[in-house]
C-alpha cells in the first residue's frame, strides 16, 4: 500500500541565533564602528526580539550558539526560505518549499554555515519522516558565485537581489536557477550605498517599497516606493497582514506607518544597529 501524506497544518517556523560575545568584533563597512557595543544587553534584546514572534505564534528553532563567529546572530545572511509558489504544484514532494544555503560574501563568515545548514537539514529530515503535507529541499550557492541573504528580498513572485560588495553576478545566476521554477523572477538590484539591499529597503504587506532616499541606489526599480524619514525605519518584518515589527529607533517612521493603518511592535536593537544590523536580519522567516 503507498505510504500516505498527513494533513498536518503547517505552522510559522523562525530560526535566529544567539548572539556571539564576540558581537562588537562583527563586520561594519557603511558606518563607524562603535567599541560600545554591551553583550549582555544584546543578548537582552535578543530574547525580547524572539518573544515578539513566539507571542504571535511562531515556533522558535534556534541554530547552535557559534561564539567564534562575531556576526553569527545575524543568521538572515547565511540561509533563505523560499516558498513554493509554482502553479500545479499544491502538495506533495512536486510543492517543496526551499532552503538555500548562501555563499558569504566575506570569508571571515563562512563558518556561519556549519550550524543553519544542520537546521534546516533537521527539518527537511522531520517532515519528510512525519510524513508532513509541507516537505523542504535544501540547496546551496557554490563558489566563485557569491551570495549574502541580506541582499534578498522577496516580494511576491519577485526576488529582487542586491549586487554589491557581498553578493555577485554568479551568485544571483545561480539563485534564479533554483529558485525559477518555483515560481520566482530575480531581479537584480545594484547597492552601493548600504552593506546589504535590505539595510536600505524593505517592504510592507501590500508590496511597498520603504526606504531611506540617502542609502536607496535607485528607488524607481521598485514599482511602489515610499520614504522613511529615519535610516533605521528602513526595515520591518511581516507577522501578519496588518501587524509590523520595527525598530524603537525610528519614532518619525513608526508615525508614519501607523498612519497607514498598520499596528507596529517596536523592539529596541541598539546594539545590533552599531553593527549595521536591524530587524529583519535577526531572523529567518519560514512562513506557512
Amino acid at each position: 500500500m503507498a505510504s500516505t501524506i498527513t494533513e498536518k497544518k503547517a505552522e510559522p517556523i523562525l530560526l535566529v541565533r544567539p548572539p556571539s560575545s564576540k558581537l562588537v568584533q562583527g563586520q561594519i563597512t557603511h558606518i563607524e564602528r562603535s567599541d560600545e557595543v554591551s553583550y549582555d544587553l544584546a543578548r537582552q534584546q535578543w530574547q525580547n526580539y524572539v518573544k515578539a514572534f513566539s507571542e504571535e505564534g511562531w515556533k522558535v528553532k534556534v541554530v547552535d550558539e557559534a561564539d567564534d563567529q562575531p556576526d553569527c546572530v545575524f543568521v538572515e545572511d547565511s540561509i533563505v526560505f523560499f516558498k513554493n509558489l509554482a502553479e500545479g504544484h499544491e502538495s506533495g514532494a512536486d510543492r517543496r518549499d526551499l532552503f538555500v544555503l548562501a555563499s558569504p560574501g566575506t570569508e571571515t563568515r563562512v563558518g556561519e554555515l556549519k550550524g543553519v545548514e544542520k537546521v534546516a537539514e533537521e527539518l527537511r529530515s522531520q517532515a519528510e519522516s512525519e510524513r508532513c503535507e509541507r516537505q523542504f529541499q535544501v540547496e546551496r550557492i557554490t563558489k566563485p558565485g557569491t551570495l549574502d541573504g541580506g541582499d534578498i528580498l522577496k516580494i511576491g513572485k519577485v526576488v529582487y537581489v542586491g549586487k554589491g560588495t557581498r553578493t555577485n553576478e554568479e551568485g544571483i545566476r545561480q539563485l534564479a536557477s533554483l529558485v525559477g521554477p518555483l515560481g520566482y523572477k530575480v531581479v537584480p538590484v545594484t547597492v552601493n550605498k548600504a552593506l546589504h539591499l535590505k539595510s536600505a529597503v524593505t517592504a510592507l504587506p501590500d508590496g511597498t517599497v520603504i526606504g531611506y532616499p540617502p542609502i536607496v541606489d535607485d528607488p524607481s526599480v521598485f514599482p511602489k516606493f515610499l520614504a522613511v524619514p529615519e535610516p533605521h525605519g528602513v526595515a520591518v518584518v511581516v507577522l501578519s497582514e496588518k501587524k509590523l515589527v520595527i525598530s524603537s529607533g525610528a519614532p518619525k517612521t513608526i508615525e508614519m506607518i501607523s498612519a497607514l493603518g498598520y499596528e507596529l511592535v517596536k523592539i529596541e536593537i541598539t546594539e545590533f544597529e552599531k553593527l549595521e544590523g536591524c530587524v529583519t536580519c535577526l531572523s529567518v522567516r519560514v512562513r506557512a
